[in-house]
């Protein structure tokens, strides 16, 4: 007999609480488990073979089901958090005990009412549980999907040198590149993907980005919005490291400066948004440098890693904010 499986026993023994069934290729019925009444089929007599599942009841005695759980041993599935207890969550997965998931097991902290992906095992107590770890060895890596087809896609784990891992109609395994922001994302979101590229091992790679001429006016309205918390001026230039540029925007280099490209082409940026932008009159006064020299202090947009110090001849001048900028910008 084996726990958490559906297989086909024989009834042994007929109680007046359900039947007893063991192993049908047994001589001697030497272990033995419990079909409650309510489960047995009508007309069960000593000899027939019924199809169960066996797991551990709320004692933590083994005993059989006929009914079909959503998740068998070493299966992953999508299952719902019922509720978030002391010792982790108890997912739904069709049977009358919850199923556990204990927060060992959870790469991300879940939440009632979550359809969460999960594995299910045997623990070191002989114990049937769920986990978050482990998805992504059990995921095939035969899919039917081309470069450039629209998918959809589980979040199964975020991982920080690599990226954040997907299971594509919950089979399929994929992963979002890490240079992308996902930081919105929880478990158990399902998204929308596009496949970037196919390894030799059959893993997809995807993109939540569109193509690039598409994309650009979503990432020029993030920089319209930036700009506009900033009280309309941004505080670095394309000129910054991609670091600090995705740190802050979310958006690779290359998208940053194609977005800042189209808020140009569209007039939406200038004098308070991106290139033009340098400091304030006042700073310019505070911010000087003795000729050929700069001073060791950081202008008035600055903090650590964005705008540097004013460039050299720029104090003491009636300069333009563009002229300062334009100054300031070659020393970035």
């Amino acid at each position: 007999m084996k726990l958490g499986c559906m297989q086909t026993l024989r009834v042994i023994k007929k109680v007046d609480f359900g039947v007893y069934l063991a192993d049908k290729d047994q001589a001697k019925a030497e272990e033995r488990v419990l079909l409650p009444k309510k489960q047995v089929p009508d007309q069960t007599i000593v000899g027939d073979e019924i199809e169960v599942f066996l797991y551990r009841d709320s004692k933590d005695r083994m005993i059989a089901t006929t009914t079909h759980p959503f998740i068998t041993l070493n299966e992953i599935a999508v299952l719902t958090v019922k509720e978030v207890g002391r010792i982790g969550a108890f997912l739904d997965w069709g049977l009358e005990k919850d199923l556990l998931l204990p927060y060992k097991e959870q790469t991300r902290k879940v939440h009632e009412g979550d359809e969460i992906l999960v594995r299910l095992y045997i623990d070191k107590s002989n114990r049937l549980c769920a986990s978050t770890r482990g998805i992504y060895e059990s995921l095939s890596t035969n899919p039917p999907y081309q470069i450039g087809d629209e998918v959809e896609g589980r979040v199964y784990e975020f991982g920080h040198d690599f990226g954040t891992f997907l299971a594509i109609d919950d089979k399929y395994s994929a992963m979002i590149p890490k240079h992308e922001d996902t930081s919105h994302l929880h478990l158990g979101d399902v998204i929308t993907v596009e496949v970037t590229g196919i390894k030799e091992d059959g893993k997809l790679d995807v993109s939540m980005r569109k193509k690039a001429y598409m994309q650009m006016d979503d990432d020029a309205e993030r920089i319209m919005d930036l700009i506009e918390s900033y009280a309309g001026v941004l505080p670095f230039t394309e000129k910054a490291t991609p670091e600090i540029i995705f740190r802050e925007t979310g958006l690779s280099k290359a998208a940053f400066k194609r977005a800042v490209g189209r808020l140009y082409k569209e007039r939406r940026s200038g004098k308070h948004g991106i290139r033009d932008q340098c400091l304030s009159e006042s700073t310019r006064k505070t911010c000087g440098t003795s000729k050929g020299t700069r001073k060791e202090k950081q202008c008035h947009h600055g903090r650590p890693g964005y705008w540097n110090l004013c460039a050299p001849g720029c104090a003491g001048k009636d300069l333009s904010d563009r002229q300062c900028a334009d100054a300031c910008e070659k020393t970035i």
